[in-house]
């Protein structure tokens, strides 16, 4: 097997988080969550604390917001009023630089290992079904390109544990490999596929999953980590441990979290100028 830096294998699958990489959806949760704030009197959301929202199952992001905000209301209200303004905003989300470029390059690539097989796509994102339809129905162009079967969502019953459990990227490794097996070709590990990630415990998820993995954060997120960056990338933040009950880690398949610098993690601020050679990806020359 062809390798690329260092001894890591050339990439074959592209899994892709949704909200905050492909799309700028993790802004209109920002303006919802402070039009609601502000109507009911309490403070703006700050990053030390949307950090801990983003990428997570709605009930573990929930639990994180209701124990901060500290609301005048009944959760269930605010749910509701939350619920009404989001079905207005999300139909304008946008999708973010670099990322049509990004994946139709993709799927017109190879990997240095298997020429002869184009690079596999799936989606893999903690949003579940309503929400993904308000956010991507008018966004065809770009969601036409994952194949309906390789498009995992947060209420996919697949999926025991969301994010940063390594559950959802590990589905999504198999709706790709569910084709492979019925070609008769080689199926894909692991350690052969690379996650797009923006949240951190999407990161952590990506790397108990044995995959390597591009962070992608918003400017105020990264902020919020800085000087942590390296302990982001190995995925050893210990987000795991915030969501599951400490009793529970011991008897849990959480997978392995990385090393700080075994390179296989990436920090990038944009997906414009995305380096496919890295990761072992030939590019056609006309693309």
């Amino acid at each position: 097997m062809l390798s690329t830096e260092g001894s890591q294998p050339s990439v074959r699958a592209c899994l892709f988080d949704m909200d905050g990489l492909l799309l700028n959806t993790e802004d209109l949760y920002t303006k919802v969550t402070n039009t609601l704030l502000q109507e009911l009197g309490r403070p703006p959301l700050t990053w030390h604390i949307k950090s801990q929202l983003q990428g997570r199952p709605v009930s573990a992001a929930t639990k994180v917001f209701r124990d901060w905000a500290r609301l005048p209301i009944p959760l269930e209200e605010y749910l509701a009023r939350q619920k009404a303004l989001q079905a207005k905003v999300f139909p304008s989300a946008g999708v973010l630089p670099g990322v049509l470029e990004l994946i139709s390059t993709l799927l017109a690539s190879s990997s240095i290992s298997y020429p002869e097989d184009k690079i596999r796509i799936a989606l893999a994102t903690s949003s579940a079904s309503y929400n993904y339809h308000l956010k991507t129905s008018h966004l065809q162009h770009l969601f036409k390109m994952f194949p309906i079967e390789r498009q995992v969502l947060g209420d996919d019953p697949r999926i025991r544990r969301g994010k940063p459990a390594p559950d959802i990227f590990l589905v999504a490794l198999e709706t790709i490999n569910v084709d492979l097996r019925s070609e008769g070709k080689n199926e894909i590990s692991p350690e052969e596929c690379l996650v797009f990630e923006d949240a951190v415990p999407g990161v952590e998820a990506a790397r108990r999953a044995g995959m390597r993995v591009v962070w992608v954060p918003h400017s105020g997120l990264l902020k919020e980590y800085k000087g942590r960056e390296e302990l982001v990338l190995a995925g050893v933040m210990g987000e795991a441990q915030k969501d599951l009950d400490k009793s529970l880690l011991s008897h849990c398949d959480l997978g392995t979290t990385g090393q700080i610098g075994d390179g296989k993690g990436e920090l990038r601020t944009s997906l414009v100028g995305f380096d496919y050679k890295r990761y072992g990806i030939v590019v056609p020359l006309d693309t």
